[in-house]
């Protein structure tokens, strides 16, 4: 039941009122211990995009807030699996993985599992979990995150299952306690939900309406991240290209990006993702303008033939999408382009495919994700009857990839020799005695170093391009 919803709270007020479920969780738990004589353990696992690892981080900051130990163990006391559905096998192997977790709940007493996120927005899902996996304790949606605390207080003093799923919201609520996985970095909403309805997704049917926050509350957040040790953000939303539009005083993306440039200590600054349709002459010009913006553009392609992109409700063609990257690679030439690409769309024929790899090869990209179609339900594109022939599908596939890899150690090599700045970013896991980092361009970097060089900025030598990564050295002279 929305009772959220229809309470009148503003998102400042709900915010406290959250804050006295955690108080309230704090004595349960607290209770659970002493039952327990131990502490009790905590793991989040997260499917799918950088929007679902940022919820992860705050269900996270509630569940140590209340007393719960992190553990990355899946037998731990306190399970949750925020979930993903933009393919049909991410629903699969949040199935699988609650097969394994029963019989270890049949053997801890104390055990719960929680399941939140895209999967849960879908109907037939939220069934199947109530009738066939009745040993979940508790389920809940995209909309709601911020009212984990309640539902778990809920919970702990009901012996059934706890199912809150909204269909979409209005509210916007901050605030509240996050565990982030990385000191030095984080992502940041800057807005939820999608407009577009693009007729493959099932993204605006799970995230709801565009909303965007205050910039006020973003850069106050930011600020706050900055003084807390971080040095890059990342922007998240499913089009920030479209942010502000719904604010009762507009501010648009680029308008956003240039404020957040100010931010003094902030080194950083990437966002995603791009949607084509809504790029402005105004957002690469402020790319171009701040410093602290990163040299990489993730552009969803999704398909070169402007036939199959009307039908996939792209509302760009291909001849406007080559015009945004001639603009970008002459106002940025070092700009590095990735994408995604969906092969096999009801109704793709050869002609439509050539396309495809036509526009790969002339924008060339630095990488790409290439996708098989994948058939959601509930989408226009679900109900199309020309479905493509799985054999021709794979073979294109095939062709595309083979293609993308060829130009990105093309790219690749471009900079071997160079010195470039990296953000060390964690000790490298086969190699102790490297650091592993990130270039401007995304590009990961490794290199000699040790842990305490981690969060930090160093000018490395690119002394070997590996294809998709690079051998480096520090720069002596740097």
């Amino acid at each position: 039941m929305r009772d959220l919803e229809i309470n009148g709270l503003t998102g400042e007020e709900e915010t406290r009122r959250q804050y006295e479920y955690i108080e309230k969780a704090r004595q349960y738990v607290a209770q659970k211990e002493k039952e327990a004589g131990r502490k009790l353990t905590c793991c989040v696992h997260t499917f799918g995009c950088q929007m679902n690892a940022r919820d992860s981080e705050k269900l996270l900051g509630i569940l140590t807030d209340i007393g719960y130990v992190e553990t990355e163990d899946e037998h731990a006391d306190f399970v949750i699996y925020n979930t993903c559905t933009v393919r049909e096998n991410a629903n699969n192997k949040v199935y699988g993985r609650l097969g394994y977790l029963s019989n270890f709940k049949k053997k801890n007493p104390h055990m719960m599992i929680a399941l939140c996120g895209c999967m849960m927005q879908e109907p037939t899902v939220v069934e199947k979990i109530r009738k066939s996996y009745r040993f979940v304790d508790l389920v809940f949606g995209t909309h709601n995150i911020y009212k984990f605390a309640e539902l778990l207080c809920n919970r702990m003093e009901s012996d059934s299952m706890i199912i809150d799923i909204w269909k979409d919201t209005d509210k916007i609520v901050e605030d509240l306690p996050i565990r982030r996985k990385f000191s030095f970095k984080s992502g940041v909403n800057i807005m939820f939900g999608c407009n577009n309805f693009c007729s493959y997704c099932i993204v605006p049917y799970v995230r709801g309406r565009e909303r965007s926050r205050e910039p006020k509350d973003i850069i106050r957040e930011i600020e706050g991240l900055v003084a807390d040790g971080v040095c890059e953000v990342m922007l998240l939303g499913q089009n920030v290209n479209s942010y502000g539009k719904n604010l009762e005083q507009p501010v648009t993306f680029a308008e956003l990006l240039r404020e957040v440039n100010k931010i003094e200590g902030l080194k950083r600054i990437r966002f995603m993702t791009s949607h084509p349709k809504d790029l402005s002459d105004d957002l690469i010009l402020a790319m171009k303008e701040c410093d602290k913006v990163c040299k990489h553009m993730h552009l969803p392609l999704q398909s070169g033939s402007s036939r199959i992109l009307k039908i996939m409700n792209r509302h760009y063609d291909k001849e406007q999408y080559l015009t945004i990257v001639k603009k970008l690679r002459e106002a940025i030439p070092d700009i590095a382009l990735t994408t995604d690409i969906i092969v096999g769309f009801p109704g793709e024929t050869e002609e439509d495919f050539q396309e495809t790899l036509e526009v790969v090869k002339q924008v060339e990209y630095d990488s790409a994700f290439t996708f098989i179609y994948s058939k959601r339900t509930g989408t226009p594109a679900a109900a199309m009857e020309d479905q493509c022939d799985p054999a021709e599908v794979k073979r294109h596939f095939d062709l595309l990839l083979k293609e993308v890899q060829q130009i990105s150690a093309k790219k690749a090599m471009a900079l071997e020799g160079k010195v470039m700045e990296v953000l060390a970013e964690e000790q490298n896991t086969q190699d102790a005695s490297l650091i592993t980092g990130r270039l401007s361009n995304n590009s990961v970097v490794h290199f000699p170093g040790t842990p305490d060089m981690i969060g930090k900025l160093f000018m490395v030598k690119l002394t070997e391009c590996k294809g998709f990564y690079y051998l480096g050295e520090i720069a002596e002279n740097a």
